[in-house]
């Protein structure tokens, strides 16, 4: 991941509410996929076993975030679990193993998590959080981006 994409995915953090967290996580960890699928491609099997150490630990975010209460939460903590364990066999063989079907159940999933974010219009999770506009000003080979909030003051831990 790039310095430009950490950015990114920092200010959309400080925003997001949790089912937009959820589709953060799904990202990221699709993210470290393909970076995982580049290192091995180019034979950086060290790199790439960090990618996939990577992937694991946002599925275990995944993981331990789910409401058990509900019945679809054990449905996903079994396609979460096979995942899982594609994961560990592929740092251990140092490739990926079931690469399509690791991406398609995951890539679903985070397409429908992207259809409940739509319906979730519950506040952001971080509070105190500096507000983010982007594109209301341009610089001379970029966009800015302008950080506003009613009270600097009151940002940060509170004693």
């Amino acid at each position: 991941m790039n310095q430009e994409q950490k950015k990114e995915y920092t200010a959309r953090i400080s925003q997001a509410n949790r089912s937009e967290l959820v589709v953060i996580i799904y990202e990221l960890f699709l993210l470290a996929m393909e970076e995982a699928h580049d290192n091995f491609k180019h034979n950086k099997k060290e790199e790439g076993v960090k990618c996939l150490k990577r992937a694991e630990g946002f599925l275990q975010e995944l993981m331990g975030s789910l409401d058990r209460r509900y019945q679809i939460a054990e449905e996903l903590m079994r396609l979460y679990r096979y995942v899982y364990e594609q994961l560990i066999v592929s740092v251990l063989r140092q490739k990926i193993v079931n690469e399509e079907t690791i991406l398609e159940v995951m890539g679903k999933l985070k397409d429908a998590f992207i259809e409940v974010a739509k319906e979730d219009d519950s506040e952001p999770v971080m509070e105190n959080a500096q507000q983010v506009y982007a594109g209301l000003t341009y610089g001379k080979s970029s966009l800015n981006e302008i950080l506003l909030s009613d009270n600097e003051t009151n940002r940060g831990y509170k004693a």
